[in-house]
């Protein structure tokens, strides 16, 4: 192993994380219910399904951009905690919130390997004429 995408992803990683505080500092949770990290989560499912679509496993960029950036910005341990917060005081809103990460987040990986993937150019043809 080199020392290369150790270094991509902490740096990514550095940048990821940081983005996900100033969200979080950026819009406080709305009733207890942590909005920030379902935004988070979401985005970065997104983001992750059109980075997973467009780049090579192996590079560079997806390393750092991928683990790194958008690993680091996308929590799934916030989501858990955020989730068990909530079931103190209201089970039925914590079952949905979960559930509603789940969904949202799967759709938003789905969407974003669809918008990512690569079209033919013969199949844009045919659909330009």
């Amino acid at each position: 192993m080199t020392l290369r995408p150790l270094l991509l992803v902490f740096a990514g990683g550095t940048v990821g994380t940081a983005a996900r505080l100033a969200v979080g500092l950026a819009g406080p949770d709305a009733g207890g219910v942590p909005v920030a990290t379902l935004l988070v989560n979401v985005l970065g499912a997104l983001l992750i399904g059109i980075l997973a679509a467009r780049l090579p496993q192996t590079t560079g960029l997806r390393v750092f951009l991928g683990t790194g950036v958008l690993g680091g910005f996308t929590t799934y341990s916030a989501l858990m905690t955020g989730t068990d917060a909530l079931w103190a005081h209201a089970p039925l809103l914590a079952a949905a919130y979960a559930g509603i990460s789940l969904v949202l987040g799967l759709a938003a990986a789905v969407l974003g390997l669809w918008i990512g993937r690569p079209r033919s150019t013969a199949r844009r043809a045919g659909v330009d004429s």
